[in-house]
Parts: structure tokens; C-alpha cells; sequence
């Protein structure tokens, strides 16, 4: 999946929502009708792509039948979509009268930016500061929900609210490591010695999916592996001239030929998705997978057979994450005022703790309401991140179109059909060339 005009620092984005959701906000008091006058035999269309089984499915799921009961004569028309099947084809949904009145959709200058530049998304600006959602979420959290008008994300008007956090991490099968007699890593050499030993034992140890996003976050953590602050500015914000055959991308891209050569990585991983690689893990066939916290819930609720735990990238300072997905609503929504309804109920407590308690990471929850022991480790990583200004959003976000590159990108280093150097002059153009297009 994809993920800046404010300072540099990132602030411990759970920690003070959580803090800032004891203050009290309007988000607990959703209207009965909104400003659109009776809600009697009306219909809100939403699409969403989070699986019901996950965190955010869950309290989605909740979210909609707190909004019926509080909204007679109203039904929630849900269309679930997959998040490959939004990322490319909201421009022309959203340009038709198919358009959803609120949808889910993909944060970052590429997704939510390029779309509230085209004029496609709804300004929510109003309603955020009538409704307490700018109190309600940390000055980080914002970053994600405002564009300016080339559609860099950081400051401007809002496009959209974020309810919940992410960040990729990796997740261990204990007992694949319990029966390897290899302890669970905590520095970088001691991770890429357990790769070796499993590689040696003919056990491919990550689990990953080359046809969507899930490679090309282990590409980008690597980058990050080898980076500071200034240079994801440089990357994400436009703050400079990103250097493709500098340090940081070319470590990337050198290992993780390099650890596809070693047997680390499949080279049938070109061809699979996320699903298929969250099926796989959830299965029990690989030791190690690198992906995000959206996946927590889902492990919680369907891995029965083997003992699993988690931790944030060995040795890394920084990882891929941000806020999490965008509530958006479309500039064509019919029924604008009871889509904002239905982004107060999911920011109520109510919901945040289900959220919470469910292998999510909420923004404005009830910090003692979160009683189960995983996804207090969940969050207390999060924590950690956010704290030490770790969260260096996704590698796509930059330009439009971008997603699309990287995972060709990354697809040729599994491949081999491409050498680093030529996979990184790849990823230059595009960049480079949007660069240009909004006069940077």
C-alpha cells in the first residue's frame, strides 16, 4: 500500500492522542441527521478495503451500527473494495456519479494529494475544526490530512482524517525459531545470521509479496537502515534533491539482490500479493514476515497453531509508517453531512478502544481502556517509533504513479533482470520528472 510542509520532527503521534483524547471532543456526540436535513430513507454509501477479521474492520463494522442507531430511517449501503482496486481507479470513480459518499483511501502526495488537486475530494476543513477532529489528532497525525494546492501533504486545507496509526515491523513465528534453536533477534547482525541459518537449512525466512506494496517496504526499510531525518525531508518533502545513487538507496537495492541471491527472499516472491503472503505467514510456512501493523488483528484473531510475536526493525531508527488510511469524501458524495457523522463515530472512544483492544493503534482512545497484552506491545512500539521521530511514511508517496514504479522496481531486483544500479535510474526518472512538474 503508499503513505510535507511541517517541521521535521514526528511527534509520539500515540501517545499524545491517546493523552489528548481525555480532553474531551464533539466526536463522542454524533448528530442525529447532520446539516442536511431528515435523515429519513437515506442511504450513505461507504467503501473500504480493511479485512473483517482485522483491527480497523472490526471497529469499521462497529462504527456502522453505532451510525444506524443513532441515524433512524438511514442504512449503510458497504462496498468493499480491494486496496489495489481503489489505488487505481478513484480518480475516474470519483469523477462519475458512482462516486461513494465516503470512502477509505491511500494518504500521501500521490493518493489523497493528487485527488484533492484535481478536485475530487471535499474540504473538510470546516467540519474538522467544528467537529474538534483538529484537537482530537496530534500535529503529526494532521500531516496526512492536509494538502496544499499542488497537493503536498503538511499543511493546507484538510482532505481527509486519519483514525488510527501504523508502521511496518517484523513479525516472528517463535516456534519456527524455537525449533531452528535460533533466538529472536535484536540487532541487525544477529538478524541477517538468523536469515543465513534458515537459508543454510533450506528454509526461506521472509515471507513477502513482490507483486504489491510488502517488497518494496523491506526495500525502503533498508534505505532507512542507512539514513537520518534530513535525507527522508529530502525524499518525501521536496526539501533538496534526492540522490538515487547515494548511500541510502543503493544499499537497499545491493541487499536485497543480495539477500534474493542468499535465498532470503523467494524468487517466486515477484509474483505474490500481500493476501497471499499474510495467508502464507498466518499458515505457518515462514518464519519471518516484514510488513505492517495492519496485519496485528488479524494474526490475533486466526493464528491458532504457532506463537508469534513482534518488534520493530533490528538496528533501525526509522521505519515505513505514518497515520494510518484516509476517511475521504468525495466532492460528489450525496449525503456530505452524514458522511461526516460517520467519521465522529469512528473517532468516539467507543470505537478507538475496540480499535485498540483489537490490534489496532488508535488516535483518541482511552489509554486505560486498552487491556490486551499484544496490543499494548503494538502500541508501546509505536510509541517507541514515534517517540525517537521514526516514522518515515512509504516509499510510493512521493509522485503519482509512484507505487506502481517501485513495485516494478523492486519486482526486477527479484527477478534479477536488472542490476541495482539500472533499478535505481528506474526510480529516478518518475521522481525527478514530478520534481519538475511542480516547480521544485
Amino acid at each position: 500500500m503508499v503513505k510535507v510542509g511541517r517541521s521535521a520532527a514526528v511527534a509520539a503521534v500515540a501517545a499524545m492522542a491517546l493523552a489528548l483524547a481525555a480532553c474531551g471532543s464533539s466526536t463522542d456526540k454524533p448528530s442525529a441527521g447532520g446539516s442536511g436535513g431528515s435523515a429519513e430513507s437515506r442511504t450513505l454509501t461507504l467503501w473500504h478495503y480493511e479485512g473483517a477479521d482485522s483491527a480497523m474492520g472490526k471497529a469499521w463494522a462497529e462504527a456502522i451500527k453505532e451510525f444506524e442507531a443513532s441515524h433512524p430511517g438511514v442504512k449503510v449501503k458497504f462496498e468493499e473494495k480491494g486496496f489495489e482496486q481503489i489505488q487505481k481507479t478513484a480518480g475516474m470513480v470519483l469523477n462519475s456519479d458512482q462516486a461513494p459518499d465516503i470512502m477509505e483511501y491511500n494518504k500521501g502526495n500521490a493518493t489523497a494529494g493528487l485527488l484533492s488537486k484535481q478536485g475530487l475530494l471535499s474540504d473538510l476543513s470546516e467540519e474538522a475544526a467544528k467537529r474538534g477532529w483538529d484537537k482530537a489528532l496530534s500535529p503529526s497525525l494532521q500531516t496526512t490530512a492536509k494538502y496544499d494546492e499542488r497537493g503536498i501533504m503538511g499543511s493546507g486545507k484538510w482532505y481527509g482524517v486519519p483514525n488510527y496509526g501504523e508502521y511496518v515491523m517484523v513479525y516472528y513465528n517463535k516456534d519456527a525459531f524455537k525449533k531452528a534453536g535460533i533466538e529472536i533477534p535484536t540487532t541487525f547482525e544477529e538478524f541477517t545470521a538468523a536469515l543465513d541459518k534458515f537459508a543454510k537449512e533450506d528454509v526461506t525466512p521472509i515471507d513477502t509479496g513482490g507483486a504489491e506494496y510488502p517488497a518494496q517496504q523491506i526495500f525502503y526499510m533498508l534505505a532507512l537502515s542507512k539514513a537520518q531525518r534530513a535525507w527522508v525531508d529530502t525524499f518525501q518533502l521536496y526539501k533538496g534533491k534526492t540522490d538515487f545513487h547515494g548511500p541510502e538507496f543503493t544499499y537497499a537495492a545491493q541487499t536485497f539482490a543480495d539477500w534474493v541471491k542468499k535465498g532470503y527472499i523467494s524468487k517466486d516472491a515477484a509474483g505474490i500479493k500481500a493476501e497471499d503472503m499474510g495467508v502464507s505467514f498466518i499458515g505457518g510456512k515462514f518464519p519471518i514476515m516484514i510488513s505492517g501493523s495492519w496485519w496485528y488483528g488479524r494474526f490475533q484473531e486466526q493464528i491458532k497453531d504457532f506463537d508469534w510475536t513482534s518488534s520493530l526493525f533490528p538496528g533501525n531508527k526509522m521505519a515505513p509508517g505514518s497515520s494510518g488510511n484516509l476517511w475521504v469524501v468525495p466532492e460528489k458524495s450525496k449525503n456530505k453531512d452524514l458522511a461526516y457523522d460517520f467519521i465522529d463515530i469512528t473517532m468516539s472512544k467507543k470505537i478507538q478502544n475496540l480499535l485498540g483492544n483489537s490490534g489496532g493503534v488508535p488516535v483518541a482512545a482511552d489509554a486505560a481502556a486498552i487491556s490486551d497484552p499484544k496490543s499494548k506491545e503494538l502500541i508501546e512500539n509505536f510509541n517507541t517509533l514515534s517517540s525517537q521521530d521514526g516514522l518515515a511514511f512509504y516509499p510510493d508517496w512521493p509522485a503519482p504513479g509512484y507505487y506502481d514504479v517501485m513495485v516494478s522496481g523492486v519486482q526486477e531486483l527479484i527477478n534479477g533482470s536488472k542490476t541495482p544500479d539500472q533499478v535505481l535510474d528506474e526510480l529516478a526518472g518518475p521522481y525527478n520528472d514530478n520534481l519538475a512538474d511542480i516547480g521544485n
